[in-house]
């Protein structure tokens, strides 16, 4: 009886039977849907958030409605594979994971120490820009027909200012802040553009120089004051330093995450790919 084919196919089948049961979803769990009083007080909370004020009876239970009936819908979807390969959806759990992971690998609070060499390794991102106080005149407008006597117009604009004419009646007019009063260098690069910025912070003070180039065309300036930018020490500015030290170690930690998982996955890229350039 040992040595029969048969009972060695009704062993088998009888083993796989046995294993099924076990490891099958039960049918009857994957159709039951529980509402937890955990998941109605957050639906109590959302609708709290959005209305100001709790739900009535008749709305909660509507919201538990609405929340059954999604589960309902979400679970035949995926059911039937509507969500695979759908970018939406890829998207939507690649961010969850992605979030995850940075709760998961940076929980430490930063010490002091911490903060310190953060704001010693990235003075740039922390440092207060310069301020100037200066006028402006816009002699030629970018794109002007007349551009190609920039040069004559330039040189007869500071003539007339340095003898005295009232820069509103000097070059074009436009909408353009004549003047800035002790402006931040950040807050003059938004208006004209960085080129323009860049050569506030190296002209000679006191005199109207040009042409200066910015965005809208050719200006002839005159720079009455001008301060560096400084680096505020750690104790003035450590909400701003742990908010950025906070998003460095987050991305850290979603990085050394995805280099864990490249030695963990097998990529075969059968496409032919261009080669990269040369860096």
């Amino acid at each position: 009886m040992l040595r029969e084919p048969l009972l060695h196919f009704l062993l088998i089948g009888l083993g796989l039977f046995l294993w099924f049961g076990r490891a099958a979803p039960d049918d009857g769990a994957r159709d039951r849907i529980v509402v937890s009083q955990a998941q109605v007080d957050a639906l109590a909370q959302q609708f709290a958030g959005t209305w100001s004020r709790p739900p009535q009876p008749g709305e909660l239970r509507g919201l538990v409605d609405s929340y059954v009936r999604d589960e309902m819908l979400y679970r035949e979807g995926e059911a039937l594979g509507l969500g695979a390969e759908d970018p939406v959806i890829k998207r939507r759990v690649r961010q969850k994971y992605e979030v995850l992971s940075e709760e998961l690998l940076a929980r430490e609070a930063p010490t002091e120490a911490d903060l310190q060499a953060y704001l010693d390794a990235n003075p740039d991102v922390f440092r207060r820009a310069g301020r100037v106080s200066f006028e402006q005149v816009l002699v030629v407008q970018a794109g002007d027909d007349a551009a190609a006597g920039a040069a004559p117009a330039v040189a007869a604009a500071k003539r007339a200012l340095d003898g005295g004419a009232d820069p509103a009646r000097v070059g074009r007019v436009t909408m353009l802040s004549p003047r800035g009063d002790d402006a931040g260098l950040d807050q003059v690069a938004r208006e004209f553009g960085e080129r323009f910025a860049q050569q506030l912070e190296s002209v000679p003070l006191g005199a109207w120089v040009g042409p200066v180039e910015s965005g809208f065309g050719l200006h002839v300036v005159r720079v009455a004051s001008r301060s560096p930018g400084t680096l505020p020490p750690l104790s003035e500015i450590r909400p701003l330093v742990s908010r950025e030290w906070e998003s460095a170690r987050r991305r850290d930690a979603l990085e050394a995450n995805v280099q864990d998982l490249r030695a963990k996955y097998r990529v075969v890229i059968e496409a032919r790919l261009p080669e990269a350039p040369a860096s």
